[in-house]
């Protein structure tokens, strides 16, 4: 069934430090009016991507992740500057978080994080074809590259250092996608 979008009959911003944080009061088609909120990126969208270092292998970093104060093991991700393209960004977070150029990029498809509060874009870049290459980044620290084989993210997934929601989400894309073009 196709509904028409909620009318919008306001909305009030204030600042939440990286956010920008909106309530939006909304009529349904039905006439109930509701107050929402949602946040929305002060930046241009983020990458992550799943650099293969060969047919079946991925390179995974393990970064501190202060969200949940460990070691976090996933993709190269970051944000997108103003004036690049995805894949500007996603060959240059990968120069500097995990030490590689690529010479084949390409975009498998948009992510969001949590669309019902959020209007965060992630765009997930497939890297292939790479080559050593180092940039300096805004990590306190190198952050280590684990290879990791395509056919065995069903034991990445139970990992308790592998949870985060994009990178698990984009290695399945990708899995997927190389599958469907193989050749």
């Amino acid at each position: 069934m196709s509904r028409r979008l909620p009318t919008i009959h306001g909305i009030t911003e204030h600042d939440a430090g990286p956010y920008r944080m909106e309530r939006l009061d909304l009529e349904f088609g039905n006439g109930e009016r509701r107050l929402y909120e949602r946040l929305h990126g002060r930046g241009h969208g983020a990458v992550a991507v799943v650099p293969m270092i060969d047919d079946d292998t991925v390179l995974l970093v393990r970064e501190y992740a202060a969200g949940v104060h460990r070691y976090e093991l996933g993709l190269v991700k970051g944000r997108i500057d103003a004036g690049e393209t995805p894949l500007q960004a996603a060959d240059r977070e990968l120069k500097e978080e995990a030490g590689y150029g690529a010479r084949r990029l390409d975009i498998v498809r948009t992510l969001t994080l949590a669309p019902t509060y959020m209007s965060h874009l992630t765009t997930v870049v497939l890297a292939r074809d790479l080559y050593p290459e180092r940039l300096p980044g805004d990590e306190p620290e190198e952050l280590e590259v684990v290879p990791w084989r395509l056919d065995a993210l069903h034991e990445l997934v139970e990992r308790e250092d592998c949870s985060e929601g994009r990178s698990i989400a984009a290695l399945f894309l990708v899995r997927e996608y190389l599958a469907r073009h193989a050749g």
